[in-house]
């Protein structure tokens, strides 16, 4: 099979179309930013609360009212019939885990440190994932990867040089928000690992749904320690906000990848920096240092780097593949419930 010369394009498109169904790139990039707005949008929500809810209270609200955009979207698709069916309760509940661990991390971290400083610690969850590829999948990762994993932490620690040398910034606020959004990419992390297992034999409303709902009752269990009664509309309208937000974000991510591949969207997670700068600047009067900007690039470009390289890897592979032979593993007529590999969720 030829490679991707001007002459050969077809070959490289045509394995692609087999995998993929009929591709709407535009459509699809655009979906995928109009994502990362709405996560903004919602971490800047939990930002305003500034801690007055505890954090189990955010993370109910933000599951129950998401619930309200996943049920009408999928509800109007026909797809919730057997969304609560599953043959593999074990593993979205492992990946359940992950999300409350995401979840609760995220709104303890963004009340404690600017958006923009735990949107940039987020970027590290890509190379995290190898990390985790490689110990639990047991994936061969090669010395580039592992490089850009090194570069990717290097960019963390001048991020975080700010706190360093300035101990008044250094509060025990500080230090625990950047604790839990460390945590939180961890997570994230593992949260992908375990959907790469899961989207083989589980269909994209089940999955989101199923995380939903654990994380909403994982969260009623913190309700004994101090949740507290909202005492305006504004605080309901915020808390409301929260979850159609984060549910809507939901939406807009997954039907992004029906009409690109995972690894061509990927990189354009990395507007979320834009979003998050604008966001603490026009909202809380947040101004980023330069380490912070200098450090979110050198994470980002690395975390890009791994995954365009995946992606470069994965088109040789389609290369070296017969056409006839990647047709015969192809659905005659594309499913649009299908599972949706290598999605990246959003806690």
């Amino acid at each position: 099979m030829r490679g991707c010369s001007s002459h050969g394009l077809h070959d490289c498109v045509s394995p692609l179309l087999f995998f993929y169904g009929p591709m709407n790139i535009p459509k699809a990039v655009g979906l995928k930013i109009a994502s990362t707005l709405m996560f903004t949008v919602m971490g800047a929500q939990v930002r305003y609360l500034e801690g007055v809810f505890p954090v189990g209270q955010v993370a109910f609200f933000r599951s129950l009212f998401a619930l309200i955009p996943i049920v009408l979207i999928f509800g109007w698709r026909g797809q919730l019939r057997g969304a609560l069916s599953t043959e593999h309760p074990s593993a979205h509940f492992i990946r359940g885990l992950f999300s409350i661990v995401g979840t609760f991390c995220t709104f303890a971290a963004l009340a404690r440190i600017p958006i923009a400083d735990f949107t940039a610690i987020a970027f590290l969850a890509p190379l995290i994932t190898v990390i985790f590829a490689a110990l639990f999948l047991k994936e061969h990762v090669h010395a580039y990867r592992w490089t850009a994993v090194a570069a990717g932490f290097v960019g963390v620690i001048l991020m975080l040089t700010p706190y360093f040398k300035d101990h008044a910034a250094l509060t025990s606020s500080a230090s625990l928000g950047v604790l839990f959004a460390f945590v939180n990419a961890f997570s994230s992390g593992g949260a992908t690992i375990q959907i790469r297992r899961i989207t083989e034999t589980e269909t994209t409303a089940t999955i989101v749904i199923f995380m939903t709902g654990i994380v909403m009752v994982a969260s009623l269990f913190s309700l004994p320690f101090g949740w507290v009664m909202p005492v305006s509309m504004l605080q309901w309208t915020v808390l409301a906000g929260i979850g159609v937000a984060g549910g809507v974000a939901q939406m807009l991510f997954t039907d992004s990848y029906r009409y690109a591949p995972a690894s061509f969207l990927a990189p354009f997670d990395y507007t979320s920096m834009l979003w998050a700068f604008l966001a603490g600047y026009w909202i809380f009067g947040e101004v980023p240092t330069l380490y912070v900007v200098v450090g979110a690039l050198i994470v980002a470009g690395a975390g890009i780097f791994v995954i365009l390289r995946e992606r470069q890897l994965g088109l040789k592979r389609l290369r070296d593949t017969p056409v006839a032979a990647i047709a015969s593993m192809a659905d005659p007529e594309p499913d649009p419930d299908a599972p949706v590999t290598e999605l990246a969720e959003a806690s």
